[in-house]
Parts: C-alpha cells; sequence; structure tokens
C-alpha cells in the first residue's frame, strides 16, 4: 500500500480513492496489521494527503456484490469517510444499483469495518458461512 500510494500520489491528488482493503496477517489469519487505534484507511490517507479516501466494500463479498443479496436483505455497502461530498459522490454512484449505502461515520470509523471484515473472513475461510454471506442490515433508515 505504501509504495502504490507513493507512486500515485500526484495523480490522485483531488480524487476520491476508495480503500477496499482488510489488512490482516495472512500467515496467522488471526490479526489485523494496523495499529490498534487506526486503520489502512487512516494510514493510507496520511500517504495521499491531497486525496479524499474513503473506506468501503471491505465488509462484503464479491458474490453478495454482485447478486445485491446477503440471504433476502439487500446488500449494504457501508462507508466511512471525513467528506460528506465525497461520501454523497459514492452513493450516488451506486444509486442505480441493487446496493444499498449506508454512511458509517468519519474515517475514524474505518477500525471497526476493518474489524467487522476481518471477522467475516475467518468466518468464511473457516467455512462457517460461505463466500456468498455476510452480514445484513435491518432497520435502516432512509
Amino acid at each position: 500500500m505504501v509504495a502504490l500510494a507513493k507512486q500515485y500520489q500526484t495523480k490522485l491528488a483531488g480524487k476520491i480513492v476508495v480503500d477496499i482493503t482488510n489488512t490482516l496477517n495472512f500467515e496467522t489469519f488471526d490479526e489485523l496489521v494496523v495499529p490498534a487505534d487506526s486503520s489502512a484507511a487512516q494510514q493510507l490517507q496520511k500517504l495521499l494527503p491531497a486525496s479524499t479516501v474513503l473506506k468501503a466494500f471491505n465488509t462484503t463479498f464479491a458474490a453478495t456484490l454482485q447478486s445485491g443479496k446477503i440471504g433476502d436483505l439487500p446488500t449494504t455497502v457501508l462507508v466511512a469517510g471525513n467528506d460528506e461530498d465525497a461520501k454523497e459522490t459514492f452513493k450516488a454512484a451506486l444509486a442505480d444499483s441493487a446496493l444499498r449505502v449506508l454512511d458509517a461515520g468519519k474515517l475514524k470509523r474505518a477500525r471497526e469495518l476493518e474489524s467487522l471484515g476481518f471477522l467475516q473472513l475467518t468466518l468464511a475461510a473457516s467455512e462457517k458461512i460461505g463466500w456468498d454471506g455476510g452480514f445484513g442490515i435491518v432497520g435502516v433508515n432512509q
């Protein structure tokens, strides 16, 4: 991530960058590899100060993004970021899709999104849920 951010820092200036990563330790599959008080998205924002970083898509599997469903529920894409206009642009970009976008708050909430993504990955890797599973959200106020 660091090398890519440095390589493309100038080209990404003024752009919205969506971080989709779950930075887990793939050797142990037992922890996130970012400081407990931070997230990959927050670290990316520091590396790209002239860009607007959003955290999204890391809590959904590809199959649920494609189908637009988790069971009988719509696939909800959680998005976190400090720029409200950027989040609205992101939401507008997905408006014609089957996906529902839910604002999860400021970029500091990316830590919780990364933890949720990590939990979902470990459940699927241990075959407790399928790769077409996930967490559904009910009671969303739109």
